[in-house]
């Protein structure tokens, strides 16, 4: 019978892993999830918090689940699954962690247990750290907690020492888009497409296609890159302007759902309750806006990228097939080691974002200085 770890997709020892945890009540309270950007450590994190806190068997579309608990938590929308990302420019303040600790003592609302799932904990400065280790350590008897990170080389000792250590495998993009097409019902280059603009992560390619804001993000950005070459500064500024407007619309639904969830606990949480709900969704909201700028740079990443294997005389291997006349146009006027210089770019417009950099001002200035790259 399917349930809810089949959706942790290319990672079959982690599901067995997981199942086995769940199957023989032997739950932690502390896990490591490590393995690099794509390999859907989300998803799996998202999957075991279904599993802990739902009271039946909870099974992969929780349709017979009655409590609607594990509906709740797909949606992100359960009060007692706390997800948490970095919100500092070099990696998570010491207030957030204090923010955590302070939750932690209280009791769940809903469900018996309550999970954080704290994302990137490579990015866990060393006073967060020690703000952390206590709860780290000796949590509440009701509480589990999952932190998600790259390496297991990048987390604190500290960190690692009191946790139990679950490695992820990094799935190659073949696979990844073959698993795609398997699930979505896709082409194989839709999914090879999806994969490339969002970074490689299963989970996202298969939002991204079921998406049109998102797919019309891709398109502007695809045409700006086209037309750079012709393009003169008031037209470059014009195509920031559309990205960023492009990149609002995928948010709309985000705040739909924020404002559903918010209907539906008005009547039975306090002020204070509903206040710490908003906080959260306020980072929710920022958290998904900062995922769709970083979805439009491994958009240019991924164009840049098939300008190479053109100029490469590798036309073979060109992912975004349906951009191959603008990008055989693109490569007709420039050469390789130009293309190189332009990726750099994009990957220093990547970092500036996440350093909180004006996302206007960031996208402006990538796309200036990709057509001073390309064209010279």
């Amino acid at each position: 019978m399917p349930d809810v770890f089949d959706g942790i997709i290319g990672q079959p020892k982690v599901r067995e892993f997981l199942r086995s945890c769940v199957s023989s009540d032997r739950v932690s309270h502390a896990y490591l999830f490590c393995g690099p950007a794509g390999s859907n450590k989300t998803q799996a994190a998202y999957a075991f918090a279904r599993a802990i806190l739902c009271e039946g068997d909870p099974c992969a579309d929780c349709e017979g689940c009655t409590s609607q608990m594990c509906r709740h938590i797909v949606r992100k929308a359960h009060p007692d699954v706390h997800y948490l990302a970095p919100e500092g420019a070099q990696g998570y303040v010491v207030d957030q962690i204090r923010d955590v600790m302070a939750d932690t003592l209280l009791a769940p609302i809903q469900a018996k247990r309550k999970v954080y799932i704290i994302d990137r904990v490579d990015l866990l400065g060393t006073a967060a750290a020690n703000a952390f280790l206590k709860t780290l350590e000796e949590p509440p008897s009701d509480v589990v907690l999952i932190l998600l990170g790259r390496t297991r080389e990048s987390v604190l000792p500290t960190i690692v020492s009191r946790c139990q250590v679950v490695p992820f495998r990094h799935i190659p993009a073949s696979e990844a888009a073959g698993i795609l097409v398997q699930n979505t019902g896709c082409t194989l280059p839709e999914a090879s497409i999806a994969i490339e603009a969002c970074g490689g992560s299963i989970t996202k390619a298969a939002d991204f296609l079921r998406s049109k804001e998102r797919a019309r993000l891709r398109l502007t950005m695809t045409q700006a890159l086209a037309s750079l070459a012709r393009a003169d500064d008031l037209d470059v500024l014009g195509y920031a302007a559309e990205i960023v407007l492009a990149s609002k619309a995928p948010l709309d639904q985000v705040r739909r759902e924020q404002e559903r969830v918010l209907d539906e606990r008005s009547e039975f949480l306090q002020k204070s309750a509903l206040k710490t709900l908003e906080t959260r969704h306020k980072r929710a909201l920022s958290q998904a806006s900062f995922e769709l700028l970083r979805q439009m740079t491994s958009v240019a990443k991924s164009w840049l990228r098939d300008v190479e294997m053109i100029c490469s005389g590798v036309e073979r291997l060109v992912i975004n097939v349906d951009c191959l006349d603008a990008l055989r146009d693109c490569a007709s006027h420039t050469d390789l080691a130009r293309v190189c210089r332009a990726l750099m770019r994009v990957q220093a417009a990547d970092e500036a974002i996440s350093y909180n950099v004006s996302p206007q001002v960031s996208i402006e200035a990538m796309l200036f200085e990709i057509r001073e790259e390309l064209y010279a």
